[in-house]
Formats: structure tokens, C-alpha cells, sequence
């Protein structure tokens, strides 16, 4: 599939990874649906993209702000060829602390957007793009998810993050297999450490100590990095039903 001329809804894409995507794909001459929570940062991020890209006001957990996405990308656009899932929480909490157990609530939230959230985006998603005419390969969609190298080595206190990334890969295949049949494909990228927001709050000794931890390059990722790799599952038909880790050869520590 191609990006030019076709149109993505970007989950979380209103910061992060999902902006770096947002960017990547309208600079290509595709057009974007800017999904997040976040007004201010969507649009002016969707101002900036004009007149390729709208922001959406749209919570990932909600079945009708998603439904309201995907219309918006076939109303602005005429139809929706792809969906990138970025948006995510993430916790750190141990099972057991000072404090007692582990906040259910809290535990119960990070699932609800990382793991629930990104499986409304695919139904929703898929459902519409299942409409599409498909191309000359048949191919009528991509979706491409984000889970963590958390899912596969979670560190203490990441029970709940890793636990909503691994569920991401592990529902990756599944679907694949399922729409196969209709001509979209699912692929899952599992990113290390990359420079974004929810990195932007620690302290620079922390950030490098992060860095330091990744054999090569010893740096945190950058999210043009990740926007590119999205931009090479989109146009490679070939992948499906995959993860792939983009970590520097990271493993993450036991803590």
C-alpha cells in the first residue's frame, strides 16, 4: 500500500510517537486523522499539517469517539486505508508496596487504554476500511500497533504496562489471521526507550542513565525512528501478523 494519497487515522496522535507518525505520512502526501485527547496539542499539530491532516477530540476507550474518528477520515478524506495505534499510559506500581497491594483501579485503567484501546481503534478501524475498494494487490488496510519491549522483559513495578503491551502482541497474529481474508493487515511494533513525552519528566541524569543502557546506539530513540518504520510496514505487503522490536538491542533490567 501506498501512503501518498491515502488516508490514516493516528490513535494518540496528537504528541510522541504518534506525532512523529502524523508528520512522516503527510509529508508523504497522505492525509491524517490527529486522534487524542489532547485539544490543544491536536490541533495545532493538525493546523500545521493542513490541509492533510484533522484533529479529532477522541478518547480510545470510548466506541463512539472512535467511530467518530474513523467517519471523520471518510467524510474529510472519502475513505480510511490505515490506522496506527500510539496512544498509551503507562503505570509504575509494585504489586505489593509500602503502602499495600496494588491500586485495582489503576491497574484496571492502564489495560483499559493500552489493551482495550488499541483493540477498539483495530475494530472500529477495520470495520470501515473493510468497505474500501481494495488496490491492485487486493489490499484494502494496514494497522499497526505499539506495544513495548515491556511485553516480552517487564521490569518490578510494570505489571500492568506490561501486561496490556503483551496482550497487544499477543491479539497481533489472531487478527491478522482474521482479516487477512478481507485484505488488511496487522503488524505490532515493540519500541525500547524513545525520547517522548512520557519521558520528558525525568531528569537529564536519568534520561542518559536510560540511554547508557541500550548496547547500540547508546541514545533514546528518536520518534522520526518510529514514523519511519510505520511508514515501511505501511508501503512492504509482506509483513503481517508480526512484532517487531525497535530497542538498540535493548533487554531491560530486572529493574
Amino acid at each position: 500500500m501506498q501512503v501518498k494519497a491515502n488516508t490514516f487515522l493516528i490513535a494518540g496522535g496528537g504528541s510522541g510517537l504518534g506525532a512523529a507518525c502524523a508528520r512522516r505520512l503527510a509529508e508523504k502526501h497522505g492525509n491524517v486523522i490527529i486522534a487524542d485527547t489532547n485539544a490543544k496539542t491536536g490541533q495545532a499539530l493538525a493546523d500545521e499539517l493542513a490541509p492533510r491532516a484533522r484533529f479529532v477530540e477522541t478518547d480510545v476507550t470510548d466506541a463512539k469517539g472512535v467511530e467518530r474518528a474513523a467517519q471523520a477520515a471518510v467524510d474529510a478524506f472519502g475513505g480510511l486505508h490505515g490506522a496506527v495505534n500510539c496512544a498509551g499510559i503507562a503505570l509504575a506500581e509494585r504489586v505489593v508496596g509500602k503502602n499495600g497491594p496494588h491500586d485495582l483501579e489503576a491497574f484496571a485503567k492502564v489495560i483499559g487504554v493500552n489493551l482495550i484501546g488499541t483493540f477498539n481503534v483495530i475494530r472500529v478501524a477495520a470495520n470501515v476500511m473493510a468497505r474500501e475498494k481494495p488496490d491492485e494487490s487486493q489490499e484494502r488496510g494496514v494497522i499497526v500497533n505499539t506495544a513495548s519491549v515491556a511485553a516480552f522483559d517487564g521490569q518490578i513495578g510494570q505489571a500492568a504496562y506490561s501486561a496490556s503491551k503483551g496482550g497487544v502482541v499477543g491479539m497481533t497474529l489472531p487478527i491478522a489471521r482474521e482479516l487477512a481474508r478481507i485484505g488488511i493487515r496487522v503488524m505490532t511494533i515493540a519500541p525500547g526507550i524513545f525520547d517522548t513525552p512520557m519521558l520528558g519528566t525525568l531528569s537529564e541524569k536519568v534520561r542518559k542513565s536510560l540511554a547508557e543502557q541500550i548496547p547500540f546506539p547508546s541514545r533514546l530513540g528518536r520518534p522520526e525512528e518510529y514514523a519511519r518504520l510505520v511508514e515501511h510496514i505501511i508501503e512492504n505487503e509482506m509483513l503481517n501478523g508480526e512484532v517487531i522490536r525497535l530497542d538498540g538491542a535493548l533487554r531491560m533490567a530486572v529493574k
